[in-house]
């Protein structure tokens, strides 16, 4: 299972990523920041939600070439939920968006501080992208929260498309009223299939 998952090329990216920042850090190279660590976690805890929500499930725009970005890293993922392939952040997308988050942050607490903050987002995707795949694999969680979890995100796929966005935490979902009980919401007829 876990092999499974460390094939995924972002994955592997971000454990390659964490690696050389941890030798970095151990090698003294780098002054780690437990706080930037933490804001850097934080930050894409805050990025998880709001990607998920207002971009991913997008309307379709007007431009094919951005209508079938849309497509890879969201709809088909709703129309196929159990494809591996269509699971995990690709790397053309992580890249640049972890480029553009680092650059912010080093612009306020400088190269360095962005480093630890870059550790910290790493740490956070691979959080997210574990949890997301014991989601969508026939494996039961050992523990009552795991598998609460596991059930949490399912219903965002197959109950209501509408709310569930958080996938590693529900805490934004209660903040912003997209968390609701599995009773709550009656099913929604374009779960599988956004904007049919």
């Amino acid at each position: 299972m876990f092999l499974t998952f460390l094939r995924h090329g972002s994955v592997a990216a971000l454990f390659a990523g964490v690696a050389v920042e941890a030798l970095a850090f151990l090698l003294g190279w780098l002054t780690p920041s437990l706080l930037l660590i933490l804001l850097g976690a934080l930050l894409f805890y805050l990025s998880e939600y709001g990607m998920h929500r207002f971009a991913l499930h997008a309307p379709p725009v007007p431009w094919p070439w951005l209508r079938k970005m849309q497509h890879r890293l969201h709809y088909d993922h709703h129309v196929e939920p159990n494809r591996l392939d269509l699971l995990f952040l690709p790397i053309w997308f992580l890249v640049p968006n972890l480029a553009i988050a680092i650059a912010l942050v080093a612009l306020v607490f400088g190269w360095e501080g962005s480093m630890s903050a870059l550790l910290g987002m790493m740490l956070a995707i691979l959080h997210y992208e574990w949890v997301h795949y014991v989601a969508h694999i026939p494996y039961q969680p050992r523990t009552r929260l795991g598998r609460w979890i596991k059930q949490y995100h399912l219903r965002h796929h197959f109950i209501s498309e509408k709310h569930w966005f958080g996938v590693s935490n529900p805490t934004l979902d209660g903040v912003f009223g997209t968390f609701h009980g599995p009773d709550a919401t009656e099913k929604s007829a374009t779960v599988r299939k956004l904007y049919s």
